[in-house]
């Protein structure tokens, strides 16, 4: 964006200093020990610039190999894949970022049935090479040579190795290049857990290509269990057929290797994102885990679930260790620092943006989440519409990539007009400024438009059409919390108070906070926003008190500018919740 680097500039000078900090600091955590490792992205030699997948493969392997023994620390790809080759690298440099004592660097060089490999590993504090070997083979060798090589690494390193974990480096993937070509490229479109369905059904494509050469390729079987399983989780294909995909998978999978750590991962996986099984992804994560202490999934999945069960320091540890094995991704950061920020721990949070800023400058979502907390835990909002101002002047095709932000900031100013022009820059997709992510139809907010600035007659008529639509929402998906907590919203704003309230009730059974400590409290709030609009406001405030001191989107900037709270000003029990929400949740 134009403009928009310099302003960042200007805004972000005070945290400069500590985003050097924050890098500076990050290996000093936890000590580094002697036994651990980054397998960097290994040099693609082939006059075929398209085998650079295969080089990535190559040392994917050998990573994912080493990343097997329990005796070594081993980063996660999505860290060191940032230091691709071609550039010059500081390995000393590189090591402290990544909070490890050694590096493996590496080529390969593919031409015709024929692979040379070359891998070194080297003493990054030192600059010592322990170290070196080619290996010149047949093609067909080459998942031998990787093997070796992480068994040979271990060796240098005097890790301990198992039986099981030797046997599990010498299994081969597969035996069929192509295949494992495919399987290559599907996992690093995936490796980024990426929200566009496109790119998710590429995958998906390339890793039905992948099995259906190689039926025997349990690992293309797993990471596709899980594509299926994360295009049902954030609803870009939330249908029981996606999901019997996944389950297809997973059986396949389970029929090679019934008891592999990658198999109970994968269940792990679905049962968590396709049936809110927490308990039983968490049995699947602990037999996981086994096998797989290098895995920063392992931990972090447990450490999402764990939330959702309301255990917020357990949650903490697990989202802090896999951070640990997975350093620089921006993907782990970025969620953790706005997990500390619906803790209302400001300094947390921040902390955890400075280290996104170190490694990515002009990260946008890593700004709107800056602006986003100062919003939610100060209740400022210069830097946003500072920013909102900036993008309307300089690049406006920008604004639908803010839109839902810029929705609700125009509603915290109780400008109407501001808010249209949002509303219209968010094209034809729902907007979600209430509540965790709970999608709005235009009608609807038309009607709240239309209620901020007390035009009856346009608010019923709107509300009325928003009815319509979202009755057809609910018909289609009966059990789904946050069409019914709409509905019940809209029938307060048409004045059926009897229907509002059930409706709201009935939201809240469909998903109880003991169902899911994270976002069962948008349906109580929701109820809390519908008895406020019908003017019961006991049942608005018992709403409130309950989850006021829990990880919700009620925010003390929500409760303090946004006008769907304004029935309930002036009443000094909202004024102390008011308060309350200022303070960082307890720790449990």
């Amino acid at each position: 964006m134009i403009g928009l680097a310099t302003w960042y500039f200007e805004k972000s000078r005070a945290h400069t200093k500590a985003a050097e900090v924050a890098t500076n600091t990050l290996t000093q955590a936890a000590a580094i020990t002697e036994k651990s490792i980054a397998v960097l992205p290994f040099e693609n030699l082939s006059e075929e610039k398209a085998n650079a997948f295969f080089a990535d493969g190559v040392q994917d392997e050998i990573l994912t190999d080493l990343a097997k023994i329990a005796d070594l620390k081993v980063i996660s790809r999505t860290s060191v894949m940032q230091y691709k080759t071609g550039i010059t690298r500081n390995l000393r440099e590189i090591a402290r970022q990544l909070g490890v004592a050694n590096v493996v660097e590496g080529s390969v060089q593919r031409a015709g049935n024929r692979v040379r490999v070359n891998a070194q590993l080297i003493d990054a504090r030192t600059d010592r090479h322990l170290w070196g070997e080619t290996y010149d083979r047949d093609l067909a060798d080459v998942f031998a040579i990787q093997s070796e090589i992480a068994k040979t690494i271990a060796d240098q390193l005097q890790a301990k190795l198992s039986p099981g974990e030797e046997k599990a480096i010498e299994r081969l993937p597969t035996t069929d290049i192509a295949a494992f070509d495919l399987y290559t490229r599907a996992k690093n479109i995936l490796v980024g857990e990426p929200d566009t369905k496109p790119m998710l059904l590429e995958a998906v494509d390339l890793l039905n290509q992948a099995v259906a050469r190689d039926p025997s390729f349990f690992d293309a079987w797993c990471q596709l269990a899980r594509a299926h399983s994360w295009l049902y989780f954030i609803n870009r294909d939330h249908t029981p057929a996606r999901l019997a995909l996944a389950e297809a998978a997973i059986q396949s999978a389970a029929r090679l290797r019934p008891d592999a750590s990658e198999t109970h991962l994968a269940r792990a996986l679905n049962l968590y994102w396709g049936y809110r099984d927490y308990d039983g992804a968490l049995a699947e994560l602990a037999a996981a885990s086994q096998t797989l202490p290098n895995d920063p999934n392992v931990f972090q999945i447990k450490g999402w679930i764990v939330r959702r069960q309301g255990h917020w320091k357990e949650a903490t540890k697990y989202l802090e260790h896999a951070i640990e094995l997975d350093p620089r991704n921006v993907g782990r950061l970025l969620p953790t620092a706005k997990y500390y920020g619906s803790l209302r721990r400001n300094a947390e949070g921040e902390a955890l943006l400075d280290r996104v800023f170190a490694i990515a400058p002009d990260n946008f979502d890593a700004k709107l989440v800056r602006l986003e907390m100062e919003a939610d835990l100060k209740a400022d909002l210069r830097p946003a519409l500072e920013l909102i101002d900036l993008i309307r002047s300089t690049n406006s095709a920008d604004l639908s990539s803010i839109a839902d932000w810029w929705l609700w900031v125009a509603f915290a100013q109780r400008d109407a007009v501001a808010a249209e022009n949002a509303l219209t820059a968010s094209g034809n997709n729902p907007t979600a400024i209430i509540g965790d992510a709970v999608p709005l139809t235009h009608s609807f907010v038309e009607g709240l438009i239309a209620r901020m600035t007390n035009d009856d007659a346009k608010a019923r008529s709107a509300f009325t059409a928003a009815r319509a639509e979202q009755e057809k929402i609910v018909h289609a998906q009966p059990n789904y919390a946050p069409a019914m907590c709409v509905l019940g919203l809209i029938d307060a704003g048409l004045g059926r108070k009897e229907d509002a309230l059930r409706e709201g009730r009935r939201a809240v059974e469909l998903l109880p906070l003991e169902k899911d400590a994270v976002t069962g409290t948008t349906p109580i709030q929701y109820l809390a926003l519908i008895a406020a609009w019908v003017g019961d406001k006991d049942l608005a405030f018992e709403q409130l008190d309950s989850i006021i001191r829990l990880p919700a989107s009620l925010s003390y900037g929500d409760l303090k500018l946004s006008p769907w709270w304004d029935p309930l000003r002036g009443d000094p029990r909202f004024e102390k919740l008011v308060e309350e929400a200022k303070k960082p949740v307890a720790l449990k």
